[in-house]
C-alpha cells in the first residue's frame, strides 16, 4: 500500500497520496493525518514529538474529491515542487445554469437555453481552451485579497475584483454528453480553477454553466489509483 517500513519513516520524510473525501477541505485531511500519525509515533517511540510537520501540496476544494499529497517530516521540504506538478481531473459540469460560487456551494442565480448546444459545438468550444490563458479566478476562492480570503467578501455579499492568473491546459478531453450533464477530464497547470473553466465554458457555449462534481485524479507521477483514504491510513498505521 505505502513504501513505508517503520513508523520512523513517517519523521524521515513521507508523501501520501491520500484519496480526499467529499465535503472535507484539505485542511481537515492534513490534520486527521497529522493526530494519526503522531499518535502512532508516541505509541512506538514513547516519546513526545515537537515540530512534527505535516503539510499538504496544493489544496483542493471541500466539494471536490480525490488526490491530495500529504508530506510529513522533511518531506514537507518538497511541497512547492509538487504543487508545480501538472494535475489531472475529471469534471462533471451542468449547463443552462450558473451560480455565484460557479460550483453546488450557493444556489441558482440564472438559467440559460440549452437547446443549441451539440456534442459537435462542446467538442469545438473545448478544444478553445487549450494552451496557455488568462483565467479569472472564483470570488468564492481562497485568493488572498488585503489580508483576507475572497470568500470572506463573497459571504458578505462585497464585491471584489479578482485578476486574472496565467493557466495552461495541456489537454482537454469529453468524456460523456447528457444534456444537460456533460463529463470532462482536464490536465492543467499550476493555479487552474475548474471551476472557472466551467463557467467559462457555459459563456463560450452562450448558456451558463456551472461545476456540479469534481474529481482530481493524478498529481504528477501520483495517481488516484495508489491512493489510500483516511480509513486505510489508520488501519496502515495500527499494523506497522
Amino acid at each position: 500500500m505505502l513504501d513505508v517500513k517503520s513508523v520512523e519513516d513517517f519523521q524521515t520524510g513521507v508523501i501520501l497520496p491520500i484519496n480526499k473525501p467529499y465535503e472535507w477541505t484539505s485542511f481537515d485531511v492534513v490534520k486527521k493525518v497529522k493526530n494519526q500519525i503522531g499518535k502512532r509515533l508516541r505509541q512506538a517511540l514513547d516519546i513526545r514529538l515537537k515540530n512534527f510537520k505535516v503539510g499538504h501540496a496544493g489544496t483542493l476544494d471541500p466539494l471536490a474529491e480525490g488526490l491530495v499529497l500529504v508530506c510529513t517530516g522533511k518531506a514537507t521540504k518538497k511541497i512547492n515542487e509538487l504543487m508545480s506538478d501538472e494535475k489531472e481531473y475529471i469534471a462533471t459540469i451542468e449547463l443552462g445554469k450558473t451560480t455565484p460560487s460557479y460550483d453546488l456551494e450557493t444556489d441558482y442565480d440564472q438559467t440559460f437555453p440549452i437547446e443549441h448546444i451539440t456534442e459537435e459545438l462542446v467538442n469545438k468550444v473545448l478544444k478553445s481552451f487549450i494552451g496557455e490563458q488568462d483565467q479569472v479566478p472564483p470570488v468564492y476562492s481562497a485568493k488572498n485579497i488585503n489580508g483576507k480570503r475572497a470568500y470572506e467578501y463573497a459571504r458578505k455579499g462585497e464585491e471584489i475584483a479578482l485578476k486574472a492568473n496565467k493557466i495552461t491546459i495541456t489537454q482537454i478531453e469529453l468524456l460523456e454528453y447528457q444534456k444537460p450533464l456533460l463529463k470532462i477530464k482536464i490536465v492543467c497547470g499550476k493555479g487552474t480553477y475548474i471551476r472557472s473553466l466551467a463557467h467559462d465554458l457555459g459563456h463560450k457555449l452562450e448558456s451558463g454553466a456551472h461545476l456540479v462534481k469534481l474529481i482530481r485524479t493524478r498529481i504528477g507521477s501520483y495517481n488516484i489509483d495508489s491512493s489510500i483514504t483516511i480509513e486505510e491510513l489508520e488501519i496502515f498505521l495500527a499494523n506497522l
